[in-house]
């Protein structure tokens, strides 16, 4: 993605922001971690060196991203509360930290441990 800027372009790769989605993500209270599902459909927790794996970040035709994420739940918080504090957390961060607009996040909670 390309940002102009006045005295040129600063041009931030989907690696940067599943980056900095990954670091938020793994923050949020009720978080387990990344998901990735195996051959067979069988859901696992990622470790954290690979937990970008659980991420993609899509550029829009309008300039903004949209993000995808599949997570890990802690057994007995409220899961709609959690992905609303995810939601914030990664539209308010990904602003913050580079000025792209962050279209939708949706979740998909693959497991609740």
């Amino acid at each position: 993605m390309k940002i102009s800027l006045d005295r040129g372009t600063l041009e931030i790769t989907n690696d940067v922001l599943t980056e900095i989605i990954t670091g938020i993500v793994s923050g949020c209270f009720g978080v387990k971690g990344m998901a990735e599902k195996s051959q067979g459909g069988i859901v696992r927790l990622i470790k954290r060196e690979s937990a970008p794996r659980g991420v993609t970040v899509t550029e829009k035709p309008d300039g903004t991203v949209s993000a995808g994420l599949h997570v890990v739940i802690r057994h007995g918080v409220n899961i709609s509360a959690v992905c609303r504090s995810m939601i914030e957390a990664i539209r308010y961060n990904v602003e913050a930290q580079t000025g792209v607009h962050v279209s939708s996040v949706d979740i998909c909670v693959d497991s609740v441990i």
